[in-house]
């Protein structure tokens, strides 16, 4: 068995209004206090299955502001995965950390690449003042140009860049030049999110009273098809829905998740799947669980426990196989209609009658051996995902 390794760092400088992520804005943090418990959850799962003998496939630094904590604090959580478990020899190891700009310098991004840290993913979020302002963003232009250009300097070869498109008043002239100026950076690795207002969010309370007013939704789909072109043009490749890489460059991490792969989280809120060695359509299809979401239980938890789970879900055959689906079908290139078969016993349109009326639509296809969304379908994906829970 091969896994992937979430780390979270849920503490950040600023809330903004948008994010429904776990995290939370603080003036200080527990680093030291929460760097021990990440080492002491890490300890407690590498003796646990099926995590015991497995191999780590990719390791990923989220938040919250990773990029928060000192190199010295990353370094000593990645001494204890490497402690405890085994390089999957199929591919090199993706070690990512986000970073926001504003938080990192030359010095420290040298210090964070010394640490084995090899991936930078960059939350720019947008080139513009006001827009960065609107979305609570603590850094300017000039200083997320800064931290791409440094940490080049620093040594890192795998460096991705977030965006964010959609936002309240937001031209296409200014997203096209967002896209511009993230191309002029050359990273590897592009992220072009639509924003969402989620619901519990300070931006979900502005919409719904009338204070923000999202895009039309004709406007938000030019953008995205235009993003299409200009990221194509400019030789990265769409390879999931909101994700573009150059080739070779494709967050592995991320993959894991939309391909039904195993995965580990450890932190508060971080959330863990694993699967069966087999599939009965009777049996338990996979497990998920997540840890306490506040900081605070979440220290208390691993220090009683050794570990903080907080809620545990057995899936059953029939939300296994949907989810399977839908979470593949983000990715342009689908999934294999034969390790459909050998995860669950059966054909995909004998699972899943509908699937003929997706094709007769015009939004899914099976192309080479492989099911996967139609360039309409890319657009519908939504829809076409809700159809398979």
């Amino acid at each position: 068995m091969a896994f992937g390794l979430y780390i979270h760092i849920p503490y950040c400088q600023a809330k903004c209004p948008y994010c429904d992520f776990n995290s939370y804005a603080a003036e200080r943090w527990p680093e030291a206090d929460y760097v021990e418990a990440l080492v002491c959850e890490l300890d407690h799962y590498a003796q646990q299955a099926p995590w015991a003998d497995a191999a780590i496939t990719t390791v990923f630094f989220g938040g919250g502001t990773p990029s928060l904590f000192a190199p010295a604090s990353i370094e000593k959580v990645l001494t204890a995965v490497f402690a405890h478990w085994r390089v999957d020899d199929s591919a090199p190891l993706e070690v990512t950390l986000e970073a926001n700009p504003g938080t990192v310098t030359l010095e420290k991004l040298r210090a964070l690449r010394a640490t084995g840290v090899n991936r930078l993913s960059v939350g720019v979020q947008s080139f513009h003042a006001h827009h960065l302002c609107r979305l609570g963003r603590i850094h300017d232009a000039t200083q997320a140009v800064a931290a791409v250009e440094q940490a080049r300097q620093a040594g890192f070869a795998n460096v991705g860049i977030d965006l964010i498109f959609a936002l309240p008043e937001q031209t296409a002239a200014e997203w096209e030049s967002d896209l511009t100026q993230a191309c002029r950076l050359c990273p590897e690795h592009i992220s072009a999110y639509n924003l969402t207002y989620e619901e519990g969010t300070p931006f979900a309370s502005l919409r719904q009273r009338g204070v923000l007013r999202p895009l039309p939704e004709e406007t938000e789909v030019a953008m995205f098809t235009g993003t299409q072109e200009i990221l194509s043009a400019a030789g990265y490749v769409q390879y999931e829905i909101s994700n573009y890489a150059r080739s070779g460059y494709r967050c592995r991490h991320n993959l894991t998740y939309w391909r039904g792969g195993d995965y580990l989280g450890v932190g508060a809120g971080a959330h863990s799947y694993a699967r069966p060695t087999t599939v009965d359509a009777n049996a338990v299809c996979g497990r998920r669980w997540s840890n306490a979401r506040a900081p605070y239980i979440y220290l208390q938890s691993v220090a009683q426990r050794r570990h903080a789970r907080a809620h545990v879900e057995d899936l059953d055959a029939r939300r296994a196989r949907g989810e399977f689906v839908f979470l593949s079908l983000r990715c342009l290139d689908g999934f294999d209609a034969a390790e459909f078969r050998q995860r669950f016993g059966n054909d995909f349109p004998a699972l899943f009658p509908h699937a003929a009326d997706l094709c007769d639509g015009g939004l899914l296809e099976c192309s080479g051996g492989r099911w996967q969304l139609t360039p309409r379908g890319v657009l519908l994906a939504d829809s076409v995902f809700s159809s398979f829970l």
